[in-house]
Parts: structure tokens; sequence; C-alpha cells
């Protein structure tokens, strides 16, 4: 298997500054920030690096949080780290992620937020379960995938910002 990324903590001050805007007030940043677990895979099988909750997570039914996991992705060029919910939690409860697919192309990495990958997700039961997903527990997992371009790309544009500032 071709080594395509590495994982890597972002800053404390971006982390801090990231969950208390995704998360708020009362818990110990500086412990959470230390308790960060890097991705990794379950099975020398396994494609999907699964990424784990950084808090104890509890959903009602059509709740939403965003997750703020503390973890950026160096990816080499060529390739694009695509985030879903993991499989187990998507079947039994039907846990979405807000925009379906999380795309974390290799130039998030150099973003203003220091290419921080946060994961929204949504609790979608139709069976009225609540879902807590523990501290430390897998929750959505990450496979990184080549791509290409067309013939005629002229891109030469250089990302500055986060999540959605390619299209502005």
């Amino acid at each position: 298997m071709e080594k395509v990324a590495k994982f890597e903590k972002v800053s404390l001050g971006q982390y801090e500054k990231d969950f208390k805007d995704k998360i708020g007030e009362g818990q110990d940043i500086n412990e959470v920030y230390a308790d960060i677990i890097f991705p990794k895979r379950a099975t020398v099988g396994s494609a999907g690096y699964d990424f784990f909750a950084p808090i104890e997570i509890t959903l009602a039914p059509n709740e939403t949080i965003t997750v703020p996991t503390g973890i950026r992705a160096k990816i080499n060029e060529g390739y694009v780290l695509l985030i879903y919910p993991r499989s187990g939690l998507g079947f039994k409860y039907r846990l979405q992620l807000d925009n379906t697919v999380g795309v974390i192309d290799a130039d998030y990495y150099g973003a203003k937020n220091e290419g921080h990958i946060l994961v929204k997700i949504t609790n979608d039961s139709k069976e009225n379960k609540t879902l807590t997903i523990p501290k430390g527990t897998g929750f959505a997992q990450g496979i990184f995938m080549p791509f290409g371009i067309t013939v005629d790309d002229t891109v030469s544009d250089i990302r500055e910002g986060g999540m959605g500032s390619t299209t502005r």
C-alpha cells in the first residue's frame, strides 16, 4: 500500500477556539486536547481510519453536533480524504454526516484554521433511539482516495480559508 498522508493534531489554541465555538464551555480543554486519539485502522484489511470522539457525545433523535476532532491531515498531492460515519452507527442509528461525505482536500492542511477536521453529525433515527458515543469511541471514518483532473485544467488559485472557502 502506498503511504499518502500523516495525521497531526492542530495547535491547542486552534482546538480551544473551535471547541468553544462548537461545543461550548464546561470541559477541561487541556485534558480533552491531551486525550485526543489519532485516527487509525482497526485491522490490516481496513480501508477506513476511525476518528474517535474527544468527549462523550449524546444525541437524541434529530439532534446535531459539530465535533472538533483536533486532527488535521497532511495529504500528498493527488489524494483526498473522504469522511463517512462509522458503518455500524449509520446502520443502527442512521447517524448521518450533515454534508453526506466530508471532502478533505490536500491543501486544507494549510488553511487558516490549520486544516482542523470538524465532523458535523446528526442522529437521524426513525425509531426514536438516543445515540451515545463514549469518549474515545470511533464515530466517523476517513478513507484516502486518489483523484484525477481534466486535461485542460488551469486552476492556479490557492486556498486561504477553511470549509466552504473555495467557492467564495
